[in-house]
């Protein structure tokens, strides 16, 4: 702002050129200004009211009469003349022309002395006027200023509690989603356990049961796949929970920084609404001079935008692992309920093939069983048909040793002793061919009591795997957590 009036150029600012033949004071007019402003500074006494004698020291100085030369000096007190009225008119010290000279010498000085105050008056007030207008000016711009300071931190905190709400809705979201994470977790842990406790059952099966089969393949995967389902939602666990503490902690800046947001607005709002008349304003010395600032505009703004940007950031990292655990949860659940239905299917097949078998094997039982009795039959039928072959076994040797005792020629070997003696030979021959089919049929009776202890004994190791995987394992299954409850709700 360019200043109205030169002060530098005024009269006053410069010396007065000394006057010649210019005589001894002998008024105060000429001292009066000698010292027109004060050395010190007049800052402490801008408040006082206004006083001339306060800046302006009015010169106190008795004129005197100089001796009349150099060589009265030396006279003593009773050599001098003691008083003007003895002096003659040859000792008079100014002549008339001395005497007009020095009034209109005063008199000029009188005039420049009064055009000098009253210039230095136009200028002052100039001069007031115009730092008045400067500094009403700079105090508006001041304000301005404030209010332009204001404004931004009003938009910036707008800005931060946006960042901070969306901050913390993701929070909560992603909160929400980790506890679903740790109960779908937690609901894993039946279906595994019903799994190895079928495996644990499977193994008490007995005999030729004890193979590992389809089911037993199904089940090791399915305990495979629910560890793989549960390692997954552990990883992802942990992320969430690092997650969870990047966001809580971009949201602690937000928040400090909003602090420290409102904390400035309520100060430079304080300010920017002071005036001139408002109470509480005071001189504070020297606390221009005090810089205690560590940021500028362009700094200040960036490190707002740069907390909304990491939060941002961090919002962004948090909503793409809720929908990787959102993903990761239905991905298991369709993993472990598909692995689950074919282990049933394995189940069902297998329960199907035993069941099979066990009537397969209860019909050969009974045929078997049949087939003894009849067996037992036979044996008692040969042994009463060798027990029948005893009579006349011995009818034909009782004829026989009869008939050697016939006398003398008597004894003929006629057809009825040969006819005798073949009757013994075929009955023996009966006898012996009825004892070895007796044998024959006692060792297939004992081979049929074998095939039926055998059998019996397999139908009872398929009673056992039956009822082993019919009602242990099938009955543990039938708990299997719903797709509802393996996604995290309740």
């Amino acid at each position: 702002m360019e200043l109205v009036g030169s002060t530098l150029t005024a009269t006053y600012a410069h010396p007065r050129p000394t006057p010649t033949n210019f005589l001894p004071a002998i008024s105060t007019m000429a001292s009066s200004y000698k010292n027109r402003f004060p050395h010190y500074s007049l800052t402490h006494s801008l408040s006082l009211p206004w006083r001339p004698s306060t800046y302006y020291k009015v010169a106190a100085i008795t004129p005197t009469l100089a001796p009349f030369s150099k060589s009265s000096q030396g006279l003593t007190q009773s050599k001098m003349l003691p008083f003007v009225s003895n002096r003659t008119a040859l000792f008079t010290r100014y002549t008339p022309d001395d005497w007009y000279r020095s009034n209109l010498t005063n008199y000029k000085e009188s005039e420049t002395s009064r055009h000098s105050a009253e210039r230095l008056r136009v200028d002052t007030s100039r001069m007031i006027q115009d730092k008045d207008q400067q500094t009403r000016k700079t105090q508006m711009d001041t304000t301005k200023n404030l209010g332009e300071r204001v404004n931004d931190i009003v938009f910036w905190k707008s800005e931060l509690n946006h960042e901070i709400d969306e901050m913390i809705g993701e929070t909560n979201a992603l909160t929400d989603m980790k506890k679903r994470l740790e109960r779908a977790l937690a609901e894993t842990e039946g279906p595994l356990q019903v799994a190895q406790e079928c495996l644990l059952h499977r193994e008490k099966r007995m005999g030729i049961d004890l193979v590992h089969d389809d089911v037993e393949k199904q089940l090791l995967t399915e305990v495979d796949v629910i560890r793989s389902c549960q390692e997954r939602m552990k990883r992802h666990l942990d992320k969430a929970i690092a997650q969870l503490a990047s966001d809580r902690a971009a949201q602690h800046e937000l928040e400090k920084d909003l602090s420290d947001k409102q904390a400035a607005h309520r100060i430079d709002d304080k300010c920017h609404h002071l005036r001139n008349t408002s109470d509480g304003i005071s001189y504070y010395r020297g606390v221009e001079r005090v810089d205690a600032t560590i940021s500028v505009p362009e700094s200040w703004a960036k490190f707002t935008d740069d907390n909304i940007l990491r939060s941002q950031s961090e919002r962004a990292a948090s909503s793409k692992l809720r929908d990787d655990i959102e993903n990761l949860l239905v991905v298991t659940a369709n993993e472990m309920w598909n692995q689950f239905n074919r282990v049933n299917v394995a189940f069902t097949n297998r329960i199907s093939e035993t069941a099979d078998a066990k009537n397969k094997i209860q019909t050969h039982l009974a045929k078997t069983l049949q087939e003894i009795f009849q067996t037992e039959m036979t044996i008692a039928a040969i042994r009463k048909a060798i027990r029948d072959k005893g009579p006349p076994l011995k009818v034909a040797h009782t004829r026989l040793d009869e008939r050697t005792r016939r006398p003398n020629v008597e004894l003929c070997r006629d057809s009825t002793q040969l006819r005798l003696v073949n009757e013994v030979h075929e009955i023996d021959d009966t006898i012996q061919n009825l004892q070895q089919r007796l044998r024959d049929a006692e060792d297939t009776l004992q081979m049929l009591v074998h095939t039926k202890s055998n059998l019996e004994h397999d139908l009872a190791v398929k009673a056992n795997s039956l009822f082993i995987d019919q009602e242990k394992c099938m009955g543990m299954r039938k708990t299997f957590p719903n797709t509802l409850r393996l996604v995290g709700y309740t």
